[in-house]
């Protein structure tokens, strides 16, 4: 056992063919480390509800268990509650509506065994070039943000799960992927503290457990060029000390190039504790890394003092977690409300959509295939349809002989992966052509309202703003509306 392993959440994958099974060496490896939690990665809800309840019996201190459910409890696992992305909410103007999703999340969560729910974004949507924020922002209006960042944390809060404003101080102005290199963002100090930093004044002012950092640097708060994650400037002398933050300081994931490139993991994983991270997420060598703190305390690189404040802080907050159990857990109304708040969200962004009738024809043209995690199925919107009665076909391209009314449905997120934003070259062919097939066609767009511009020879542009099953089942019911 290490000392300092209660630091660490390492990751727990769920996998297609093998369920858990293959990460069980590592969970009890882990569980034998003395982690301090863990951040999970799909399954479907009965498997989930049965690893954390194991993990928590077979740990030796009380575990953070965590997950990002931004989209709510379905983001991550099969058979909970999905939700529209936070922007879509966001754009309701509505804020009881982003209460009542997070709430919903944090019950779904509760019943499934985790604690901490590493949302709500705070970063702002001001760069269209971004490529890793996207819908995930809450908005681009600092003020409007905040409001709505205060609004889910203490909905989510007051069911006893943890939240965490993301990625401070701020990850809405790169232009980079942390993913894959270190940004850098060189706005000015006043706008960064006058916009950036507003939603996570708003944060900590509602009372967030935790806040994660980004792997960016911002050369206005830190002439070295660290980033955030290894920045004392940042974290000690802006986060704690100026905005008075006493949560937890939660790295971003510890696998991204972002944070390992230049010193390698075990090197990052000291820097960023140094630096005044209180724990290090996702690290991927568990052993070596438990090890190099352990041996930088000992030579006193790592001062004992310090870290022995964040255990004592990780343990406080794992102990404020509400149990998991079945008590106020989300009701048939609940899970009603979050269809229609799907639903809610789906509107018609260029042109003014045809009657659609039965039977109906759809190409898919799918732009998030080929990294390195598949995308969630897309024969969600073809089973709503079968489910209420409606036929459908899917098809490769649109046949001239057929009179069917038609969909084109385009799947093209921002992913981590990409590293750009926006349809790939090949995705716009084929649209153009399914289009030129079909000039009636409608487009339903399950992807951000502002890449319409992508598709100005559409007759008709949808957005479903996003790829999940809750999505692919609300534009279904979009659909069928459309008569």
């Amino acid at each position: 056992m290490s000392a300092n392993a209660a630091l660490l959440l390492p990751a727990i994958r769920w996998d297609a063919n093998h369920g858990f099974g293959h990460e069980r060496a590592a969970i009890d490896k882990a569980l034998a480390l003395g982690v301090g939690g863990f951040i999970l990665f799909g399954g479907d809800q009965e498997r989930v509800r049965a690893l954390t309840k194991e993990l928590r019996q077979k740990s030796r201190v009380p575990l953070l268990i965590a997950a990002d459910l931004e989209r709510g409890a379905g983001q991550q696992f099969a058979g909970a509650t999905g939700l529209p992305p936070l922007a879509a909410i966001a754009s309701l103007n509505d804020a009881d509506a982003v209460r009542r999703a997070a709430r919903l999340t944090a019950r779904e969560a509760r019943t499934l065994g985790l604690n901490w729910d590493l949302a709500p974004v705070c970063d702002l949507d001001i760069v269209p070039e971004n490529p890793i924020v996207g819908t995930r922002s809450l908005g681009g209006d600092s003020r409007r943000v905040a409001m709505l960042a205060q609004a889910w944390i203490q909905a989510c809060q007051a069911e006893g799960v943890l939240a965490c404003a993301k990625h401070f101080p701020g990850h809405g102005r790169t232009r980079t992927d942390s993913h894959s290199g270190l940004p850098v963002v060189d706005a000015s100090r006043a706008d960064l503290m006058e916009h950036d930093l507003a939603p996570f004044r708003a944060a900590i002012e509602a009372g967030v457990a935790g806040v994660m950092t980004a792997h960016v640097a911002y050369p206005a708060l830190d002439a070295s060029g660290a980033p955030a994650t290894m920045s004392r400037e940042m974290l000690q002398w802006l986060l704690r000390q100026q905005m008075r933050f006493e949560g937890l300081i939660v790295t971003d994931a510890m696998i991204m190039e972002g944070a390992i490139a230049e010193y390698g993991e075990d090197e990052a994983a000291i820097r960023a504790l140094d630096a005044g991270c209180d724990l290090l997420l996702y690290p991927k060598d568990l052993e070596a890394v438990a090890s190099a703190l352990d041996r930088a305390v000992a030579s006193r690189r790592l001062d004992a003092g310090r870290i022995q404040t964040s255990l004592r802080r990780r343990l406080k907050w794992a102990q404020w977690s509400s149990p998991p159990n079945e008590y106020r857990r989300p009701s048939g109304t609940d899970v009603l409300w979050g269809a229609q708040l799907a639903d809610r969200v789906i509107h018609v962004v260029q042109g003014t959509p045809a009657a659609l009738h039965a039977p109906l024809d759809i190409v898919i043209v799918d732009d998030d295939l080929g990294g390195p995690y598949a995308p969630p199925t897309r024969e969600q919107l073809l089973d709503s349809l079968f489910d209420a009665g409606w036929k459908a076909r899917r098809l490769e391209r649109f046949d001239s002989a057929s009179k069917n009314d038609s969909v084109i449905a385009l799947f093209g997120e921002t992913r981590a992966w990409k590293e750009r934003v926006g349809y790939s070259d090949a995705a716009i062919d084929a649209v153009r052509a399914a289009c030129e097939a079909r000039p009636n066609a409608t487009v339903m767009q399950f992807g951000h309202p502002r890449l319409a511009t992508q598709l100005t020879f559409a007759r008709c542009v949808v957005s479903a703003w996003g790829g999940e099953a809750a999505m692919q089942s609300a534009a279904a019911r979009w659909i069928m509306r459309a008569r």
